[in-house]
């Protein structure tokens, strides 16, 4: 990090540092006032620069990880065959858009499958011998938040009612009060060399700058590129010396840290973190025994996994950030990009001259030949090693491209043509299909309300696919009869009050449940996220492949037996939940979003002051309108568009703005969450601009004087 960028860090610290000092207790908010009752002695440490890096950390920890991945197909393969776990993770679907469709690098293709043909000759057999040793280790931080993601698209005024574009972004990310997200303006009045920033949008708490908005000359927003930048090195020990690992046939020195962890209301730890060049040692702290028993699994002593991450080497992505604020074209807006390395985001771009952009930034790994990053790999060889990272002029990009509009849902940025591995995990691109069918289908120039349906449509494309074979069915079940009757008619709408939106997701629950549990291990449930719907899509196009039996009945279960069973069990359990007239059940009623206290939640004689909800929701997982919930668990809503933002290039102020609780942290304050109605009902408040009008509609001034 520069002099300069670290200087703002300082600077903002000292902010922060200064409002703390002023406000104690309850005048800071309530969790301050309470947890001194908990923990006697506590009191918030004062904030500085590494507080604010250790969240840009997390952020890429939670955008940019695909550990779980990783160890996840390599335990699947101790108990199932190579042919399912490869229909548990298949290809990213060719009738399914690519945000950049036709990459043009100037590189020859043809790379990627040559690495895919020598990963199968190579990299698996080497892994194979190990696997039966290997550690189950998804249980790491609790494991990568299944389905999170986000919407963006930006389209040209050519398709629009003003002429100019209009950018529109909404990122998914975990329901929590206080709102991850707080809209912050920065208005230097005059701007000078020394104050450049004329800038709105959001912002992390504990961050500044405007991560997500526009200034008076571009527009941007992110959705998570979910790049494989993560891989697992299995490391040889030295039995005789643990500090030392095999590389190329020759005991190295590890390096090695004494790291002390402060805890609140106890003495301190010490942990001893041990580096391999790959990276740390991770089954240092999350132990091997713990895991040896979940997984049933013999791990040697001599044996370690270390994990190589992007995010564990220097990097400034509050540089890109703060460029982001100041730029005022397209170059200027790709330079900036050239720092915003992890996490890798997809970022679309808008100008006041009318441009439209995409820019996929990033470290990405280019990986040796032998090694796609699918399975954790030896370490003791060179053989796996990264070769450099991809070359930020070699990465996707597109301006003004011919259709019109650009479209990101966390679906594959490129085709099999471009040259180099970016993910082999990408989401299957539910969302983002349904938003290309919008803009495609839109009979008029697209205006604002336009963007603010697409924004809120509930369309199910996974319904889409299966209520057909559901009502093709041919039983003589009553509950069978009275769900087809439900469902004969629905639009596939996900609405609050819709009574076959509830019926669906019932079924879609027991579908999964009765498909797959009786034949996966118990650490991988099926959770009904954009994975589940692809490995489904293509497994109804054989009524008879194995996966349909129940192999705890003696009978050979085929397709449609285990869809009408689901069905069945779907009636009988709404039946029992929301009474016998299938006209009154309504998706609201069990699909509801409860916004949990960070803190707070965890202590339960006192969490209700702080956590609100229930509140009935509409959409879905893998739906533009993605209230994403877990299929192995309950209805509830665990992730959800944070905030939605739509940008008017023709004129800013015109912009709109809404996230999901409100503005304030303060348990009690009026607007601590007086926009959860709003944002449910895909509502939104003005992105205000023009200084008159900020003025004008400001509760409160504060004046900062030297």
């Amino acid at each position: 990090m520069d002099e300069k960028s670290l200087a703002t860090l300082d600077a903002f610290s000292d902010g922060v540092n200064a409002y703390l000092s002023d406000h104690q207790g309850s005048a800071l908010s309530l969790e301050y006032a309470v947890l001194p009752i908990l923990n006697r002695d506590y009191k918030p440490a004062p904030w500085t620069p590494l507080n604010t890096v250790t969240w840009a950390k997390a952020m890429a920890w939670d955008l940019g990880g695909n550990m779980d991945v990783e160890i996840t197909r390599a335990m699947l393969l101790k108990s199932l065959s190579s042919h399912q776990v490869d229909q548990l993770f298949p290809s990213y679907p060719a009738d399914h858009p690519l945000i950049v469709p036709h990459p043009d690098i100037g590189a020859e293709p043809g790379q990627r499958e040559d690495i895919q043909t020598q990963y199968v000759r190579t990299a698996f057999p080497a892994f194979y011998d190990l696997n039966e040793r290997l550690i189950s280790v998804n249980k790491i931080l609790g494991g990568f938040f299944d389905g999170v993601g986000s919407n963006s698209w930006v389209i040209s005024g050519k398709l629009t009612d003003t002429g100019m574009p209009y950018l529109a972004n909404d990122p998914h990310l975990a329901a929590q009060t206080p709102s991850i997200w707080h809209e912050v303006g920065m208005h230097c009045a005059p701007l000078t060399p020394d104050c450049q920033f004329e800038v709105s949008g959001v912002s992390f708490a504990g961050v500044p700058g405007v991560v997500i908005g526009h200034n008076a000359n571009v527009a941007w927003g992110f959705t998570n590129v979910g790049p494989d930048v993560m891989d697992l090195y299995i490391e040889k020990i030295n039995p005789d010396n643990p500090n030392q690992y095999e590389y190329n046939g020759e005991w190295v020195d590890m390096q090695v840290i004494k790291e002390k962890i402060q805890i609140a209301g106890g003495d301190s730890q010490e942990l001893t973190v041990r580096l391999t060049q790959h990276g740390p040692i991770i089954t240092d702290v999350y132990d091997l025994e713990t895991f040896d028993d979940d997984a049933g699994i013999d791990i040697p002593e001599n044996y370690a996994i270390a994990l190589r991450w992007t995010a564990l080497e220097p990097s400034c992505i509050f540089c890109g950030i703060w460029k982001f604020n100041k730029a005022s074209n397209w170059e200027e807006f790709r330079d900036a990009a050239k720092d915003f390395v992890v996490p890798a985001q997809n970022l679309v771009y808008a100008d006041i001259e009318g441009n439209i952009g995409y820019q996929m930034p990033g470290n990405v790994p280019i990986r040796a030949e032998g090694h796609d990053g699918q399975i954790p790999v030896p370490g003791w060889t060179d053989e796996f090693e990264w070769q450099g990272y991809i070359p930020f002029e070699n990465l996707p990009y597109a301006f003004n491209p011919p259709e019109g509009y650009i479209v990101t849902a966390n679906n594959a940025v490129v085709g099999s043509e471009y040259p180099y591995l970016i993910a082999k995990n990408w989401d299957y691109g539910f969302r983002a299909q349904r938003i290309v069918d919008m803009l495609k289908n839109s009979p008029n120039p697209i205006t604002e309300s336009t963007i603010k349906k697409m924004q809120g449509d509930n369309k199910d494309l996974s319904a889409e696919v299966l209520v057909p074979l559901l009502l093709q069915l041919q039983s003589t079940d009553e509950n069978v009869m009275k769900a087809q009757t439900l469902l004969r008619d629905w639009d596939y709408q996900t609405s609050m009050d819709s009574s076959p939106a509830m019926l669906f997701a019932a079924f879609w629950k027991n579908l999964l449940k009765m498909t797959y549990t009786d034949q996966l291990p118990d650490f991988y449930p099926p959770k009904g996220n954009s994975n589940w719907m692809e490995i489904t899509r293509q497994l109804i196009k054989d009524p008879n492949d194995p996966w349909w039996d129940d192999i705890s009945t003696q009978e050979v279960e085929r397709r449609d037996d285990i869809l009408a069973e689901a069905l069945s069990t779907a009636v009988d359990e709404l039946e029992k939940s929301l009474g016998k007239d299938p006209t009154k059940w309504a998706w609201g009623d069990l699909h509801t979003l409860t916004f949990y206290n960070q803190v707070m939640n965890n202590f339960p004689l006192i969490n209700k002051l702080f956590n609100r909800g229930p509140f009935r929701t509409s959409g879905g997982s893998s739906i533009v309108n993605a209230t994403g919930w877990n299929a192995n668990q309950s209805y509830q809503v665990t992730w959800l568009p944070s905030m939605r933002m739509i940008v008017d290039m023709s004129n800013l102020q015109n912009s709109l703005l809404i996230h999901t609780t409100g503005e304030s942290g303060h348990a009690y304050h009026p607007h601590y969450i007086d926009m959860a109605d709003l944002w449910r009902n895909i509502q939104y408040q003005p992105m205000h601009w023009d200084q008159d009008v900020i003025e004008n509609v400001a509760e409160e001034h504060l004046r900062l004087v030297p």
